[in-house]
């Protein structure tokens, strides 16, 4: 076997190990098949719902849209799996804002080492349960009823059992894959299901090329540029991180003396990922959603409500009379759920408090207080760098296409980009980095 002691393995060595080590064969092999799995029931529909009538009606919905990305069309398809990782994912975000909030749980996270974060995970599966119950009942009242073939308490029970139990189904498959797989689970998950809307994304781009001619191949060459741009800038940006160099003191244990050593602290560029786009896109669907529900409620307080909503809705629609004001207020969300979610993963105040028990410090910055200043200081500059980033990306692509009249691409928006580009970088430096463990062993051996 190619064996290099470069820092990175190469890609034939990479393959070598994919191919001939037999544990991370077996780990690529039980992904691909827990993949396969998930996929397959999407496609088993949940019975007595007249599915063609329902595909008519939701065709097009912004918000079955938005989910049925996270779905693979499982939620348009009212398969088993409709709600897919979506109540675990949830379910991941509420216990993050309440690990935030409650000192019982940021206890259980930061001080009880392995047991507590095993436990955190427990609860967030009861949430993820709770949670899809509450999701699938919602899903059968609000939106299957009008196409159920004989609506009534059976119907809703039924229903409500197979999406819930179809969802805790998707969520086990997702801890298996992390567990004896290869990558987040409920990132793989994600990404495969948007990766099954390819195919037909890519067959109606082709159709809207021939129809057209030499004008309609050159709005689609425009447009494959710019996804092509927004990639690369995606990776440059998730891989940007601003070193903060850090000095350890000297230290004596026994008779050994240890000299100061230098490293750094990397704070990234974009902390939240694609959490801030995913948020800010929920909040603009939100009155859209809430519309529905008070439209179908009948006369009186409700459809005065629904007509308010509609309105809201309209108005905040990329397609509605003031696009302008839609592109401020996702702007705006976009920047503002960034610092919020950066304040939620990284802590100034208990990173230069590690920094102050681990005897290191920042050169030039006294430990303590003045420490943590600075890094939220660097923080703030990062966070907004990285929201006016996540800002383009998620305008820019639409902009473009409402431009040249390519609406083929409308499910594979900034947020499917962003997901595609990190889950594959992740996944491919979890591959990396069992090949390089594999290489030390050999090493070893030898």
């Amino acid at each position: 076997m190619v064996v290099s002691r470069d820092k990175n393995p190469t890609a034939q060595e990479t393959f070598m190990q994919m191919a001939q080590a037999a544990g991370l064969r077996g780990r690529l092999l039980v992904t691909v098949g827990l993949l396969i799995l998930a996929r397959l029931g999407v496609f088993i529909p949940v019975p007595g719902i007249n599915r063609d009538e329902f595909a008519r009606a939701i065709q097009n919905s912004p918000v079955i849209g938005f989910l049925d990305i996270f779905t693979g069309g499982g939620l348009s398809a009212v398969g088993i799996f409709a709600l897919g990782i979506i109540p675990y994912i949830n379910a991941s975000i509420i216990m993050q804002l309440l690990t935030a909030a409650i000192p019982a749980l940021e206890n259980l996270q930061k001080n009880e080492g392995e047991a507590g974060r095993r436990k955190i995970s427990q609860i967030t599966r009861y949430v993820a349960a709770g949670w899809s119950v509450i999701q699938s009942l919602g899903i059968t009242i609000g939106l299957l009823r009008p196409y159920a073939l004989n609506y009534g308490p059976i119907f809703i029970a039924e229903t409500t059992l197979a999406l819930t139990a179809g969802s805790l189904f998707v969520m086990w498959l997702s801890e298996l894959i992390t567990e004896r797989g290869i990558g987040n689970g409920a990132s793989l998950l994600i990404f495969i299901n948007i990766v099954a809307i390819l195919p037909k994304t890519l067959g109606d781009t082709i159709e809207f090329a021939q129809a057209g001619g030499q004008e309609n191949v050159g709005k689609v060459i425009i447009l494959l540029l710019v996804f092509l741009v927004m990639i690369v800038g995606i990776v440059f940006v998730q891989e940007g991180t601003r070193r903060i160099p850090i000095i350890s003191a000297r230290r004596q244990v026994g008779k050994r003396l240890y000299r100061e050593r230098t490293n750094y602290l990397p704070l990234r560029l974009n902390q939240g990922g694609v959490m801030p786009i995913i948020f800010a896109s929920a909040v603009l669907i939100l009155p859209g959603s809430l519309a529905g529900v008070a439209n179908s409620g009948g006369e009186g307080f409700l459809a005065n409500v629904g007509q308010v909503l509609t309105q809201v809705a309209t108005y905040l629609s990329p397609n509605g009379p003031t696009p302008w004001l839609y592109v401020l207020i996702y702007l705006l969300l976009i920047v503002f759920f960034s610092y919020f979610y950066a304040s939620l993963i990284v802590n100034p105040v208990d990173m230069s408090q590690n920094l102050k028990k681990m005897g290191a410090s920042i050169p030039g910055i006294r430990p303590g207080r003045a420490t943590s200043e600075y890094v939220e200081k660097v923080l703030n500059r990062l966070t907004f760098l990285g929201a006016i980033f996540l800002g383009l990306v998620a305008v820019v692509p639409t902009a473009v296409e409402s431009a040249t009249g390519v609406t083929t691409f409308q499910g594979l928006g900034a947020t499917s980009l962003l997901i595609l580009v990190g889950v594959a970088i992740d996944t491919a430096k979890q591959i990396q980095t069992y090949v390089i463990s594999q290489r030390y062993e050999g090493m070893v051996k030898q």
